[in-house]
Formats: structure tokens, C-alpha cells, sequence
């Protein structure tokens, strides 16, 4: 089979604590600031001016900031970089040094320039659902996106967090491979989403113990339903 080169490869990356540099400090370079800073990051900001929310961010040293305009050499150091300026000469000279460099770059809706690109993401807590278009299309990304934030609501969040605490309860269990494997596919019926959503949380209580045995702890349901009523709470 030949390779399609022109296609991205889907991965998750761990940013947490490691340092990401954006150049521009306008609007979209506010947006991709602040996701970044959402998933740990540490952020360097390089532009002659900020937005006014990345200059609290900076002011409360949430942020670095170097008031000036990109040079070569910054970005020595950073584990991903975004280019958040319209400027065709500074995207240029930004993207031969990433290149040179071999640091991950998206430059905001240049995908010629980028060696990864960010999809519009549906996010329920751990759950992230993503779409992209390769960047042909971000509008088509975005209206898929607001689809899958309907179609998957707050209980999916929760329903994540009960399979993540009772999948540590497994493998502590010493059981093969393989075996856990079949016990976590019939973990994961579709239908717990259903129970958290409409109250039925026996329902919910019964399907694990069938699958775990009826001594197995259900601690992480009670933590669950707090929290999924929390949010229910919050919404109205």
C-alpha cells in the first residue's frame, strides 16, 4: 500500500509543563494561548503588543511575554510552536526555522506551513471527540463539532471517569491480557451514557457487577452521580 503524504497522522499530545511559544498576541493568537494554558502548558508569547486578556495573563505571570516582533532564534528551546500573525514574511521565517529545528508547527490557516494541525474538538472532561478536514475545510470541522456537542452530552464526561476508575480495579485483578480485554468491552456498553443521563443509577450498579462480580467497590458511582448532579444543577 502506498502512503498518503498529504494526510495528517491523528495523535494526542501531553503538553503539560513542557514549553510552547506563540507568535502574535492579537485575538486568535489570545485563542490558542489560552487552549494551550488549558492543557498545562508553559506559554511564551512573542509579539510587540497584547490582546488585553493575555496582558492580565502576563501581568498575573500566567504567561511570558517578549515585546517584540518574531527573530530568528526564538524558538530554540520550545516543544511546539503556533503562529498566530498574518504576516506572510514572518509565517515564512517562522516555519524554516521549526523546519530546521524539527519543533512542531501550525501556523492559524496557513496549512502549507504546518506540520500539524489542530482539529475542532468536542470535549465531555477526558473525553475529546475531534474532527478534521486536513485543513481544507475548518467551517465543515466546526458544524461537525457543534453536532458531536449535542450528541454527546455531560453524562459521557462522567461515564469516562467510572470506566477509568474501574479499569484500575481490573488490572490490579493480575489477569492476563487478553481476559481484561474482554471484561473492558463489556465495561463499555453504549447504554451506561443512557442510565447516567436518565437517573438510573441501580441500573448502571447492576450491568458492573454482572461483568465484575458482586463484590466488586462501586465507590466510583457515588463520586459520579455528585458530580453529574453538580452539572445538572449548573445548567438550570
Amino acid at each position: 500500500m502506498t502512503a498518503d503524504t498529504s494526510q495528517y497522522f491523528p495523535v494526542c499530545l501531553k503538553i503539560a509543563g513542557r514549553q510552547c511559544l506563540v507568535s502574535g498576541g492579537g485575538r486568535v493568537g489570545e485563542r490558542k494561548v489560552k487552549g494551550l494554558l488549558d492543557h498545562g502548558a508553559k506559554v511564551k508569547v512573542i509579539s510587540p503588543e497584547l490582546s488585553e486578556s493575555l496582558s492580565a495573563l502576563e501581568q498575573a505571570g500566567t504567561i511570558d511575554w517578549l515585546p517584540r516582533l518574531y527573530q530568528e532564534g526564538d524558538l530554540a528551546g520550545a516543544f511546539l510552536v503556533i503562529a498566530a500573525t498574518d504576516d506572510p514574511a514572518v509565517q515564512e521565517r517562522v516555519h524554516a526555522e521549526a523546519e530546521e529545528l524539527n519543533i512542531l508547527l501550525n501556523v492559524a490557516d496557513v496549512p502549507k506551513w504546518c506540520n500539524f494541525i489542530l482539529p475542532a474538538t468536542a470535549r465531555r472532561g477526558d473525553l475529546s471527540v475531534s474532527v478534521s478536514t486536513a485543513g481544507k475545510s475548518p467551517a465543515l470541522a466546526s458544524t461537525l463539532r457543534q453536532a458531536l456537542e449535542v450528541q454527546f452530552g455531560p453524562e459521557y464526561g462522567v461515564l469516562v471517569n467510572i470506566l477509568g476508575a474501574l479499569r484500575e480495579t481490573v488490572l490490579a485483578g493480575g489477569r492476563p491480557h487478553e481476559e481484561n480485554k474482554v471484561i473492558f468491552a463489556r465495561l463499555a456498553d453504549p447504554e451506561m451514557a443512557v442510565w447516567i443521563k436518565e437517573d438510573l443509577w441501580n441500573k448502571l450498579a447492576q450491568h458492573i457487577r454482572e461483568v465484575l462480580g458482586p463484590d466488586v467497590s462501586l465507590g466510583c458511582l457515588e463520586t459520579a452521580k455528585q458530580e453529574y448532579q453538580q452539572y445538572s444543577g449548573a445548567m438550570r
